[in-house]
């Protein structure tokens, strides 16, 4: 039997048995038009993940309340939402935890970040079920599960502040460089 550094229980169950997951046609925008003016990003859990904003007022996704990993069936790519949101397209799935009172839903997300992909090129099947479902996840218990998402938490909360805070390093180094370099190659007449 398997044990955490702290002494408790490690199980392992399928994502299937931890994991449930919600079809998301009342979630559906309805209208393609989208404009930065409106209020509800519309969402796909790819690379370009908020595809942009609608007016659509029904059938938003309280995730503001009951946040949901966002999973794209056809793709396996997934990201973690906090915030209300509608979906583009069936391909998505939502992802919530079968019991937080056994596995937490964020615990879930990052180790699913640590899955290998099992993508075949030309395969267009269902990934969540045929593929995702059974992958098996070892659970701690709630204690650990909360201690590793609050050290991955400040990691994700760290990287997010660097990340977003390069372009403006970037900007002030290239003023540094040109400074510099208008100093250095300016030469008294």
């Amino acid at each position: 039997m398997l044990t955490t550094s702290r002494g408790g229980k490690i199980v392992f169950k399928t994502l299937g048995e931890v994991a449930e997951y919600e079809q998301p046609s009342k979630y559906i925008v309805k209208s393609d038009i989208y404009k930065d003016r409106y209020r509800t990003p519309v969402l796909t859990p790819g690379k370009t993940f908020i595809l942009g904003y609608t007016d659509d007022l029904n059938g938003i996704y309280p995730a503001t309340h009951s946040p949901v990993i966002l999973f794209d069936d056809f793709t396996s790519a997934f990201k973690w939402v906090d915030f209300d949101f509608k979906v583009k397209s069936s391909a998505v799935k939502m992802i919530t935890a079968a019991d937080e009172g056994q596995v937490m839903l964020r615990y879930i997300y990052y180790w699913m970040q640590t899955t290998p992909p099992t993508l075949v090129d030309g395969d267009h099947k269902r990934q969540w079920i045929s593929s995702f479902s059974k992958k098996r996840i070892p659970i701690p218990p709630l204690a650990e599960q909360a201690r590793i998402v609050n050290i991955l938490d400040k990691f994700d909360t760290l990287t997010t502040s660097l990340t977003e805070g390069l372009p403006q390093e970037i900007e002030l180094r290239r003023k540094q460089y040109e400074y510099y370099r208008e100093q250095l190659l300016s030469f008294p007449a």
